[in-house]
């Protein structure tokens, strides 16, 4: 069985999202009332999962979301309006989170794509020429003719 730090043991094969605690079990870890656990899934503060026969299973995850409920309430005096608000926008800022982590991965393998362009047309080049700095001005002098001079 492995642990999840602060959480429930798990059995193999099992993750923090998977649904597996009855409710008087997920009620007794989280310490709180099987009825208050029934409340907060109807407000939506936690959805657990549900048995075939529609019974709800809490995972590790809802075990936890369970203790940080009850520590705003208890502890912060938030209202459950609040705390679930507070508990959507830190999942939309997990999904911000995993959002920008996926663009920074994508903007890497851009990055190095485009040095490797680079280096190809680099390597492409003829070996005969010779670069040019732009920024110094070339000035080539040509003496004008000479006018015959005038008899007098």
């Amino acid at each position: 069985m492995s642990t999840i730090p602060g959480g429930p043991a798990l059995p193999p094969g099992a993750n923090p999202d998977s649904p597996i605690f009855v409710i008087s079990v997920a009620a007794e870890l989280a310490g709180l009332h099987a009825q208050t656990l029934r409340s907060y899934d109807r407000l939506g503060l936690v959805s657990p999962g549900r048995s075939p026969g529609g019974g709800r299973r809490y995972s590790v995850r809802d075990i936890a979301l369970l203790r940080e409920v009850q520590r705003l309430s208890q502890e912060e005096g938030v209202n459950l309006a609040g705390i679930k608000r507070i508990i959507e926008l830190e999942q939309l800022v997990d999904e911000l989170r995993a959002r920008l982590d996926e663009l920074t991965h994508e903007l890497m393998a851009a990055h190095a794509a485009a040095e490797q362009a680079a280096a190809s047309v680099h390597a492409s080049y003829r070996r005969d020429l010779v670069p040019v700095d732009r920024r110094q001005a070339l000035v080539v002098w040509r003496p004008k003719p000479r006018r015959e001079e005038k008899q007098s």
